[in-house]
């Protein structure tokens, strides 16, 4: 086994954020992520339909 430590990285305003921001920010956050996410599958499912409907023309 290594008795090497890992080499330290510099953080990021990312990775700050996670591990400075209280309970709450981070589902604000997260949440506003999920929804973001949603709306682009569901983007995508149009686009899909759409192509679909083409196709079967």
């Amino acid at each position: 086994m290594s008795t090497r430590k890992p080499e330290k990285v510099k953080s990021t305003p990312f990775s700050d954020f996670i591990r400075y921001a209280s309970t709450s920010e981070k589902q604000v956050f997260f949440e506003k992520v999920r929804d973001l996410a949603i709306e682009d599958q569901r983007q995508i499912i149009v686009q899909a339909e759409e192509l679909k409907d083409k196709k079967g023309k």
